[in-house]
């Protein structure tokens, strides 16, 4: 074997600098188990697609792509956040992204061919403080007023199937609301209640 790079075309441009961090970067990406990969969005499909009905309103959303060749797609954020806008002020919030992929994440975990239905996604200041003189479950500074909750069920599945799916995930916090019907997901710390 010749000491000479110049004879393997991979090292032939490369600096001993590049070559050290292309073996760092490759020795990170090896220490990370995948399920980190995949919960961070790196490993998947092609697209990321997404089926919702809002329970209020009654608007819905068949399979949108919303994400596509690594890059979110506007039009598709938008009509997602129209949909799951404030039903009661008709405020419309840019939803986080990630909030979008762990919705994503579990309809794939559970090989959803429904739409979910939507109890509650981005919720204004003035909808936070009403519901928080109704019932004292809901948090002051709920994660609904950033756009990164939503409150869930999907129909045929039962509530506990679809609690234990956003657990698995560990993408955020999972709330469990048998007596209201619906799962609460939200990408917070990873906690649940």
């Amino acid at each position: 074997m010749s000491d000479n790079n110049q004879d393997n075309p991979i090292f032939f441009n490369m600096t001993r600098r590049q070559i050290l961090k292309a073996g760092l970067f490759a020795s990170l990406v090896c220490a990370v188990p995948l399920p980190a990969w995949a919960r961070a969005g790196f490993v998947g499909p092609a697209e990321r697609t997404l089926s919702l009905l809002n329970t209020h309103t009654g608007e819905h959303l068949k399979e949108v792509v919303y994400w596509e060749k690594g890059l979110y797609l506007p039009d598709a954020l938008q009509d997602i956040n129209y949909v799951l806008r404030d039903h009661r002020t008709d405020e419309i919030h840019d939803i986080d992204p990630k909030t979008i992929d762990l919705m994503a994440a579990i309809a794939r975990k559970l090989e959803a061919n429904r739409p979910f239905e939507i109890i509650s996604g981005y919720r204004s200041p003035q909808t936070n403080q009403l519901l928080r003189r109704i019932s004292r479950m809901v948090a002051k500074n709920s994660y609904h007023m950033q756009g990164k909750a939503i409150d869930l069920r999907l129909p045929g599945v039962p509530l506990k199937t679809v609690q234990k799916a956003a657990l698995d995930l560990r993408m955020g916090g999972v709330g469990y609301y048998p007596k209201s019907n619906f799962v609460h997901v939200d990408t917070g710390d990873v906690r649940t209640w």
